[in-house]
């Protein structure tokens, strides 16, 4: 069956049966009300919708989505709409109803001794890390987001964070979800099973997929044991070569104990110094490039901060470190912490930015930042390269700031020519092109560009099985 044209499709009739079915609060169409959920995080498209709604159960989105695929109206699923890839608006041409999933946040379950939390698809990242807490657990998911992130988003897009290296993506860290389909039913695949070994594992299909195959409402995660100890260091480094040698001695020495090892450019921290208030060296003198490293274990013993004293001592005699702050107490490491927030944050006052989220093998990333910051310095002579992130997990935020003296605009403008080339040096050295933030609208073209023609074809097979009548967030991650 296909689509009803939005031309033809009686969106006052369908208000009104939402509105029946919602209430009042359910649904909304103000303008000045709608308007923040329509800005995408990085400004480059405006949204559009003919008016939201903000179900308070599964039950509620159920019976609006079936009222919605009855009328054959676009459908497009909204977390905390921090996504990077413009991949939770809606657009002009589609005449889809937004569908804010933030008043379903409940916490439906908390079992410490199975070490799993069952969770609404609106609750806060930072909200289920604190009812983790609060039994003594962990949920290690953590990105700079996380005080309005929503875990329905973080599982759509397959959030990354700083902390993959330990503890995996968001993909890793779920084990059944709740999952409203393009015509309304509701698959109920919540379990807390860790072995389930009768068939394709379906949760795997909507992680990742970005509300184009279906709506998550809830899903069942992981919990770990919390950490008694951890040992933060702020490291200067002579190049990022020797940042590889150290990651692999450092998980070596600490029984691969290392929840975060992020790689931090002068420029970067420069910028954060310069905008941010708080931020300050850590170290006596400058140095090109920095990590910024993280151990936890489950003892308070004060083991690890030996360990590290003398990893980083050792690695000192053989020159892979320059010099090195480990932090005394929780504010100086928060404090280190601070800083590698506050690369993101600067950068926002030094001009037009254009933005690449890549990953390679973890060993191919010194060569990666070699050829990739020539490639662009070439290409626009001035441009200010802060080449920074998760190191430990081969996941590059290759961010460029624009030349001291050109025009925001004009520079901006090159936005598709630079990806295209960075994006081919890093398709050619065996990376992707979306390591943690996903494809959304932003990045369709692009990944169709690079996937192979089978593999995109794959895609389309599952996304046409699912959603036949394409409602469920057109014209992201793949064209139909």
């Amino acid at each position: 069956m296909d689509a009803a044209s939005p031309k033809t499709a009686d969106y006052d009739d369908l208000r009104a049966k939402l509105t029946a079915l919602l209430g009042e609060k359910g649904v909304v169409g103000d303008a000045e009300a709608l308007a923040p959920f329509l800005k995408e995080q990085r400004g480059r498209y405006e949204g559009q919708t003919p008016f939201m709604i903000r179900p308070a159960s599964t039950e509620e989105v159920s019976k609006a989505v079936a009222l919605c695929a009855e009328a054959g109206v676009p459908m497009v699923p909204q977390g905390g709409n921090t996504g990077l890839v413009a991949g939770a608006v809606p657009f002009a041409g589609d005449d889809a109803v937004l569908i804010n999933l933030g008043r379903m946040a409940r916490v439906r379950n908390l079992d410490p001794t199975d070490y799993s939390i069952t969770v609404e698809a609106g609750c806060i990242l930072q909200d289920v890390q604190a009812a983790a807490e609060g039994v003594d657990r962990l949920f290690p998911l953590s990105l700079g987001a996380e005080g309005s992130c929503q875990i329905g988003g973080n599982l759509s897009t397959n959030a990354g964070g700083i902390h993959v290296l330990r503890y995996g993506n968001a993909r890793d860290l779920v084990l059944g979800l709740e999952v409203v389909l393009a015509d309304g039913s509701v698959w109920d695949g919540l379990t807390a099973l860790r072995k389930d070994n009768t068939g394709y594992d379906l949760k795997h299909l909507f992680i990742g997929a970005e509300g184009t195959l279906g709506i998550i409402t809830a899903a069942t995660l992981k919990l770990f044991p919390r950490p008694r100890e951890t040992a933060v260091a702020f490291v200067a480094i002579p190049d990022p070569e020797a940042a590889i040698d150290l990651l692999a001695r450092t998980r070596s020495a600490s029984g691969d104990r290392v929840t975060a090892f992020e790689l931090i450019p002068r420029i970067g921290l420069d910028f954060a110094m310069r905008h941010v208030d708080g931020i300050e060296d850590p170290l006596a003198e400058r140095h090109d490039w920095y990590v910024l490293m993280e151990l936890a274990a489950g003892q308070s013993d004060g083991g690890l901060a030996g360990v590290l004293e003398d990893l980083l001592a050792d690695a000192h005699e053989g020159s892979l470190v320059i010099d090195a702050a480990l932090a005394a107490n929780e504010r100086q490491a928060t404090a280190f912490w601070r800083i590698r927030e506050g690369l993101v944050e600067g950068q926002k006052f030094e001009g037009g930015s254009i933005k690449h989220d890549v990953s390679v093998p973890v060993s191919k990333v010194p060569a990666f930042l070699e050829r990739a910051l020539a490639l662009v310095g070439e290409m626009v002579p001035g441009i200010r390269p802060v080449a920074f992130g998760h190191l430990g997990d081969g996941n590059i935020h290759f961010n460029l700031s624009q030349p001291e003296d050109a025009d925001r605009e004009a520079y901006l403008a090159r936005w598709d020519e630079v990806n295209q080339a960075v994006h081919s040096l890093v398709v050619e050295m065996g990376g992707s092109i979306s390591a943690e933030h996903g494809i959304g609208y932003m990045k369709v073209a692009e990944n169709a560009r690079f996937k192979a023609p089978l593999e995109i074809e794959m895609m389309r097979r599952v996304k046409t099985a699912l959603d036949p009548q394409n409602l469920m967030n057109p014209g992201k991650v793949i064209a139909v």
